[in-house]
């Protein structure tokens, strides 16, 4: 039997630091922008860093419901919510967003969403029960990986792709420690897996080789629980490398 999650909305949004700062810096465009930066930040910071343990999905908000990839992502993420009840983590939107938090939801564990102002598609989903409104990307992303026991990426687009080539520098650059970085789906990326190593690292040699060894590709959700269960805790520490 599980426990229903009630949805527990954030005190502070986007508007509410936007218009906070510009009271602040008496309407000045760059320093009210800096303060937002800041702000933004510090309520990302303070919110994950209290969190027990959390997986973080990532992945298009453009898969509906009855697509393969949606129904996936949600039978993972409700599988790592009940065999390990972690708390699952996306950016609360629709598609696969929706299906980790709905699988979270449905297992009667926090399911989260890091919420952004989009011109299109953003509006958060149902089965969000903490959610964490963010204006600027950078800070968002920031606040999604800074302590969690592993990234899974789905099928996505340029969004998509930008998270998982920042996580990816980060990793090779000992920006942040070692955390799973999991591309779920082998249809979905290991063609894009193919492109990195025939042009990256055998053509242009614009990375090593090593690097592709800083994340995995596979279908396999017990597999994926496994890596999951292993990982070790991160603490902020390690963004100050």
């Amino acid at each position: 039997m599980t426990t229903e999650i009630k949805y527990e909305p954030r005190h502070i949004t986007a508007d509410d630091i936007k218009n906070g700062c510009m009271t602040l810096t008496g309407g000045d465009g760059e320093e009210t922008k800096l303060c937002m930066i800041q702000e933004e930040f510090r309520e990302g910071i303070d919110f994950v860093k209290n969190l027990p343990p959390s997986v973080t999905f990532y992945g298009s908000a453009r898969l509906p419901k009855d697509h393969p990839d949606y129904i996936r992502a949600y039978n993972l993420a409700n599988k790592i919510a009940k065999e390990l009840g972690y708390i699952i983590i996306s950016g609360g939107g629709a598609g696969i967003m929706e299906a980790a938090n709905k699988g979270a939801h449905d297992a009667g564990v926090e399911s989260v969403g890091f919420t952004i102002k989009l011109p299109h598609e953003q509006a958060t989903n149902p089965y969000v029960t903490k959610e964490v409104p963010f204006h600027f990307f950078f800070a968002r992303q920031v606040s999604m990986h800074y302590t969690n026991e592993a990234c899974i990426f789905c099928a996505g687009g340029t969004g998509t792709m930008y998270e998982f080539f920042e996580i990816l520098t980060h990793l090779q650059t000992g920006k942040i420690g070692s955390i799973p970085v999991i591309l779920y789906g082998t249809e979905f990326w290991t063609p894009i897996k193919k492109l990195l190593e025939e042009q990256f690292v055998e053509k242009y040699k614009t990375i090593s080789k090593s690097d592709l060894d800083r994340f995995i590709v596979t279908d396999d959700m017990d597999e994926i629980v496994e890596v999951v269960r292993i990982s070790k805790m991160r603490t902020g520490d390690d963004e100050l490398n």
